[in-house]
Parts: structure tokens; sequence; C-alpha cells
């Protein structure tokens, strides 16, 4: 057979046609790789594995069990928490302090849900020293938010001029919209206790004065406006003024133990110890689950040197919340003084069991 022949076989187109659609393949099958991965390259990152339900996180960060810190820290990885839930944990978190606690509070700080922002301010004042919070809670002075610029003008106002530092122009700005917006609603005890706050920030006793007055007379039985007028006659200096006020508040409300604790804190203040013993011993009595009452009776105690006792309570306060940090940070120091370190030793492994990355533990408590 000849060349030319061959040339013209029928063969060959068909060859041709076969050679065209592999390589047609093969450039689809090369396109559809490369939209892959660039799809991959733009994806977002996969969810985290989170190993416990939203409920065993809460529980075990509550009752302060092993793990509990990596736990709860692992929840807030999650994007289908409501606001509530979410709020929830940051309750929690003001027990389990680091460098990751810090991060998730930024972040929450920065939702766009109110009622998570405003629960990680309370975190904020639970766990960040005075001089660092306005860094944190500071740019929330401009929120758009009404309930959260307040939030965190009430955050703010105790703070000295240092420590607010450059958000002192905004912290004035929003205390004076709060102030405007109290005065425009109808009176009540709570809005002229807030009002009254407001005055004595910037040193206007007499109209915290009038306002605590309101306030007692819209609602004769506010005790938290009656003590509130205690310590701004203290403040003035006008003690016995201030002695009898706490005394008529006692006479009417015997039972309450929120005036038996101010009346210890107050007899403290005015370096009366023994018989602010009796007055903080009598708030525990009357409201055994109260820790914050029973933390304040340890450190008065230990203050008088009645060290086993103030041990006492501080445990006491453990076994009713294995959680509570301060207690168990309070309780080390005194058994460190005690000389106990066997003590020592299982309160600090209990602590690394529940966050091993807790600041007392990387300052080498």
């Amino acid at each position: 057979m000849s060349k030319a022949s061959l040339q013209n076989s029928p063969a060959q187109p068909k060859a041709r046609r076969r050679r065209e659609i592999a390589i047609a393949a093969i450039v689809v099958l090369a396109l559809l790789g490369l939209g892959l991965l660039v799809r991959a390259w733009h994806a977002p990152p996969a969810a985290p594995v989170v190993n416990h339900s939203y409920a065993e996180a809460l529980e075990q960060a509550h009752n302060g069990k092993p793990g509990a810190a990596r736990v709860l820290y692992q929840q807030f990885t999650r994007t289908d928490l409501s606001d509530i839930r979410r709020a929830g944990l940051l309750a929690e978190l003001s027990n389990y302090p680091s460098a990751q606690a810090l991060k998730i509070l930024d972040g929450d700080l920065k939702r766009p849900a109110p009622l998570v922002q405003q629960a990680a301010i309370d975190t904020v004042l639970a766990i960040v020293p005075e001089a660092q919070r306005s860094v944190l809670i500071g740019p929330l002075l401009d929120d758009p938010d009404q309930g959260v610029r307040f939030s965190a003008v009430r955050a703010l106002l105790d703070l000295s001029p240092d420590d607010v530092g450059l958000y002192y122009g905004p912290l004035q700005d929003a205390a004076a919209q709060y102030e405007s917006t109290l005065a425009s609603q109808p009176p009540s005890g709570q809005s002229q206790l807030e009002l009254a706050r407001l005055f004595v920030n910037r040193s206007d006793t007499r109209k915290a004065a009038d306002a605590l007055d309101l306030a007692l007379k819209l609602e004769p039985n506010n005790i938290p406006a009656g003590l509130a007028q205690v310590q701004l006659l203290d403040q003035q200096g006008q003690t016995d003024r201030s002695r009898q006020q706490l005394a008529q508040l006692l006479e009417k409300h015997p039972q309450s133990s929120l005036l038996q604790h101010a009346l210890g804190m107050w007899l403290l203040h005015h370096q009366q110890n023994e018989y602010a013993l009796l007055a903080l011993a009598k708030a525990v009595e009357l409201e055994p689950e109260n820790t914050a009452y029973r933390y304040d009776l340890a450190v008065a105690l230990h203050d008088l040197q009645q060290l086993e006792p103030a041990q006492r309570q501080l445990e006491d306060i453990l076994q009713r919340q294995p959680a509570n940090r301060s207690a168990r940070i309070l309780l080390i120091n005194y058994w460190k003084q005690a000389g106990q370190l066997q003590k020592v030793q299982v309160l600090l492994a209990e602590l690394e069991q529940l966050n091993p990355d807790d600041p007392a533990l990387q300052q080498g408590l």
C-alpha cells in the first residue's frame, strides 16, 4: 500500500477525535480541580469540634469540676448559641481567668448583642484589675445601644481619672446622657439612687442628698437607698448622723442580712473590728448561702488573728461553691501563712485541674 493511501486512511480522523476528546476532558478536569482549590482557599475554617453539650459545660464550670475551664472556653467557639446562653457562660467565666478568657471577653464586648455585652461587662468587673478595665469597656461608651452605654458608665464611674485614662472625656459625656435620661423618667427609688451616684461622682453632694431623700419618700423601705444615705453622710464626715441613720434602718429591718453586713463593714471602716465581727457573723447567719458575706467575715477574722475560724469560713465557701476562685486563692494564702504546705499543694493541684492557665499558677502562687 502506498504512503498516500495510508495518509488518507479513515482511521486517522477517528484517532484525532479521540485525542481531542481526551485533551478536552483533561482541561475540564483541570479547571474543576482549580475551582475546588480556589474554593477551599476561600472557604471558612471548619467549626471546632465541641465535645460537651452546653448544659454539661455549664454544670462542669459551675460546680468546679476538673477540666472546667477547657470545656467552658470550648463552648465559646460555637456559632449556634443564643444570646442568653452565651450570657450564662460569661457569668461562669469570672472564675476562670486567663489570656484566653480575656480574648473571649474582648470579642463579646464587641458583639452586637446588648445582653451579651452587658454580661461581658459584669465579668470584666469580676476578673480585670481596675487599671485595665477602661481599655476593654471604654469603647462601649459610644455603643449604639443606650443600655450598653449606660452599663459602661456604671462600670467605669468609680474609677480614678488615671484609671479611666483616654476615656475620661467620653465617660463624662455618656454620664451626662445617662443623667438626662434618668431625670426625664417618672421618678422611682432606683432612678433616684442612680442619679445620686452620678451626682456624687461629680462631687455635687447636695443634689445627691436630695435624690436619696426623694428615693426614700417614694419607697420608704428601699434599703439600698437608705444605705446610700449612710455612706454619703460618712463621706461628708458626718459620722454620728451616719451611725444614727444606720441604727434607724436596723431598728426598722432587724432581720435584713444586707443591713447587718453593712453595719459590719461600717464598723470595720471605723476600726471597731471586734464589734464588726458580730454584725458580719449575724449577716452570714441570716443568709448562709451568701458567699460574699462569708468571704468578708473570713477576712475580718483573719485580720483579728483568728486564723482557724477564717480558714473554716473559706472552706465552707468551697464546699458550697467549688468553683469560687476568690475563696480558693485567699485560702491558699492563709494556709501558706500558717505553714500548712500540704494543704496548699492540694488546693493548688485542684486549681490546676480546674484551669491550668490561671494567672495565679502562672505567677507562682
